[in-house]
């Protein structure tokens, strides 16, 4: 017999990719334009990843390298806004809905701020939450480690959902 399943639940989500020469960036399903990449089998957008995984562990549903994994064909260059609307798919047949997310990308370049407005307008459209449940931020890796020294880019993300 499997257990009800709480008024509200939490998720984590965590992404990492290794950047490249060239752009564009594609991250929170934007495109920056900038003269780096992240590399990956999808279109290796680890914002979107990393909601990703948080709605997906709040439903304790697999995780998305196991629904998508990266040495399948059809997942490569994927959009990964595909991913994203199947969590949502599976979160709502739960019965359940975003209350709120909040997101961190750590960066050392480009500089995100001018574009998290329009990361926030991309989730919020995806996912269909209100765009005043959806909190971006970012932060440098302050010249240590791969992420401060800009060879990789990293996102964070946790996400409360409620039953309906």
């Amino acid at each position: 017999m499997t257990a009800s399943i709480p008024p509200i639940r939490v998720g984590l989500g965590y992404d990492t990719h290794r950047l490249g020469n060239g752009g564009p960036l594609r991250i929170g399903g934007i495109n920056l334009d900038c003269q780096i990449h992240s590399i990956g089998h999808s279109d290796a957008d680890v914002l979107l990843h990393a909601v990703t995984d948080a709605i997906l562990g709040s439903i304790a549903e697999e995780d998305i390298g196991r629904l998508f994994p990266d040495n399948a064909a059809e997942n490569h260059d994927r959009n990964s806004a595909d991913f994203l609307h199947e969590a949502i798919q599976r979160l709502r047949s739960h019965g359940m809905e975003i209350a709120n997310m909040d997101c961190v990308i750590l960066a050392e370049r480009p500089k995100m701020a001018g574009h998290i407005d329009a990361m926030k307008a991309a989730i919020s459209k995806i996912t269909e939450t209100p765009i005043d449940r959806i909190g971006i931020k970012a932060k440098t890796g302050e010249g240590i480690g791969p992420i401060g020294q800009g060879e990789a880019i990293s996102a964070r993300a946790v996400v409360l959902v409620y039953k309906v």
